[in-house]
């Protein structure tokens, strides 16, 4: 990572997990002056009224002011935790972080990849879901597929019942 300005992504889903993970980058991570990007992930089939334009390459980038607009928030088809989108609003203020979102449609695991490309990211940083082996198995898991494919270092952050897969 360069000295001075970086760009964090963060995967947001606002699950707990995710949330722990926005936590531990607010605590460990960002410095004044960086750039956090919540990069969303809604599934295929998710409607958004403007997907059909930004189907492959996702959203514009949205700064967080105008991302916590519920008009804005309708008009992707994503429902924020207000909880969240507030403590990041501190956050941006105190330390002078800039915050904004994208938002892509399809697999997590293949748009986050993109997303670290896309978006140019230093870093990005990700809560697990905590799936048992079976479910992994059958599933997939997010976290690891983007350890071992995205092109930046990766941040897997442990969700709230310590669970870590």
């Amino acid at each position: 990572m360069a000295a001075g300005k970086r760009t964090i992504g963060l995967a947001m889903d606002y699950s707990p997990s995710s949330k722990a993970a926005t936590r531990w980058v607010i605590e460990n991570l960002v410095k004044a002056g960086d750039r956090i990007i919540l990069i969303h992930v809604l599934p295929k089939g998710a409607d958004a009224s403007h997907k059909g334009l930004w189907k492959s390459t996702g959203s514009p980038l949205i700064p967080l002011l105008e991302f916590m607009e519920m008009n804005v928030q309708a008009r992707y088809g994503v429902n924020p935790d207000k909880d969240v989108l507030e403590i990041l609003q501190a956050e941006s203020k105190s330390k002078q972080v800039e915050i904004l979102a994208k938002i892509y449609w399809g697999d997590a695991r293949e748009k986050l990849c993109e997303a670290v490309d896309d978006l140019k990211v230093d870093s990005v940083v990700l809560g697990c879901r905590g799936l048992g082996p079976l479910k992994r198995a059958l599933l997939g898991s997010v976290s690891n597929y983007v350890v071992n494919n995205a092109t930046c270092p990766v941040t897997v952050v442990r969700g709230p019942n310590g669970s870590l897969a």
